[in-house]
């Protein structure tokens, strides 16, 4: 065993300043940095940014020989001392949440905040991992790809982000099959369930709703062990770096600038925010959901009459109830569909239509919400409802 020789890529902050916190990115297994340059725009406006490959995958070479993850981990911290060393704030999805973990375990005090990504303290089984590793020894990683694609991507995301997507599946082609298999036996061995009751690092536990290789109930398992804020994409899969970035951005910054009341100061333990915090904390969440043109257009008409009314419905709404991690984004635009319904507020409605395609529902799911509603709200009530439902579609279709 030995610890890997990993290389990186630095992207600086895009401000310039020279005190910009840290920010390290993990890759899933057979991809490589690009995974996450879908997010790098959004997270060096106020981050600097360090991404890796994996050993034996993108600029990485490949190992001389097995190793664990705690070595893997070591290699990684080797990166951040290579650019000036210090704490750094980290995120990693599938292999590279692992990687986390591990660092949370082994070395944190090196960690300001941890954001675990489609992962968990055991992922799979050894006698699976083994079965793969043979599989690409004798096959190489062209054996993978049917398969990969499954595991990675829901139902629509090949057809939603083709551009990175298929990218993803090419550069799985180009991965040394020995290093794949060589992480693989990593994968098998790693198992920090019995440690993380040591975890004190703030975290952030992100799932994938369709998500088949770490699926949303090990996530949310983890993040009750480790005093983490959950968080569900829906209708992502294995991969929402490349299913949703905008989303998962969203959700790694706020967790970053600790603006919800998720926050925390020390120990894992909540802390109060400043109203400052929840207004901030309001309209990232409220940007996520209603898009930026919406709060654009808003908050230009906000006049000395309406500003105090438009603070409000930010922090209070948006920063203090759309933020609570008792319910996934999913659930609360299905709950908000239902209540615009029955209050008959057929103009927040609409918004609210788009912003549930937005948070993952179908358009046919919308619609057997506001069937439900004829039962308990009326007839009335849900027939328009759909009328204004049905204009908000076609005007997504023009």
């Amino acid at each position: 065993m030995s610890v890997p020789l990993l290389r990186c890529t630095v992207h600086p902050v895009a401000s310039g300043a020279p005190n910009a916190e840290l920010l390290v990115l993990g890759p899933s297994l057979g991809t490589t940095t690009s995974l996450w340059q879908p997010l790098i725009a959004e997270l060096t406006q106020n981050y600097r940014v360090l991404t890796f490959d994996l050993p034996g995958h993108g600029a990485s070479p490949r190992p001389t020989s097995p190793f664990t993850m705690s070595e893997l981990a070591t290699g990684v911290l080797a990166l951040v001392d290579a650019v000036g060393g210090g704490a750094f704030h980290y995120a990693g999805v599938s292999m590279g949440g692992a990687v986390g973990l591990q660092l949370a375990v082994d070395h944190a005090d090196r960690l300001r905040s941890l954001a675990v990504i489609c992962s968990g303290p055991k992922i799979g089984s050894a006698e699976g991992w083994d079965a793969r590793a043979i599989q690409v020894r004798a096959s190489g990683t062209a054996s993978l790809i049917s398969s990969s694609a499954e595991r990675w991507f829901a139902s629509g995301s090949l057809e939603r982000n083709p551009s990175f997507t298929a990218r993803a599946l090419n550069e799985l082609l180009d991965i040394d099959d020995e290093s794949y298999a060589l992480c693989c036996g990593a994968l098998g061995q790693f198992d920090v369930r019995d440690r993380l009751a040591g975890i004190t690092t703030p975290a952030l536990c992100v799932a994938g709703e369709f998500d088949v290789a770490t699926p949303p109930e090990l996530l949310e398992e983890l993040a009750g062990a480790i005093n983490a804020r959950y968080v569900v994409i829906g209708n992502a899969g294995h991969l929402p770096t490349l299913e949703y970035p905008h989303t998962l951005a969203v959700e790694v910054l706020a967790h970053l600038q600790g603006i919800g009341p998720w926050g925390s100061e020390s120990a894992g333990r909540a802390s109060s925010p400043t109203a400052a915090q929840t207004y901030d904390a309001g309209m990232v969440v409220r940007r996520a959901v209603l898009g930026d043109a919406h709060v654009d257009a808003a908050n230009a008409k906000i006049t000395p009459e309406t500003a105090d009314f438009q603070d409000f419905i930010t922090r209070y709404a948006w920063g203090e109830i759309w933020t609570r991690p008792g319910l996934d984004r999913r659930t609360r635009s299905f709950l908000t569909l239902a209540c615009l319904v029955t209050g008959g507020h057929e103009s927040e409605l609409r918004m609210h239509v788009r912003a549930a395609l937005t948070n993952g529902l179908t358009r046919a799911e919308i619609a057997e919400a506001l069937l439900h509603t004829a039962i308990y709200a009326g007839v009335p009530a849900a027939n328009s409802a759909l009328a204004a439902a049905r204009e908000v579609f076609a005007a997504l279709d023009e």
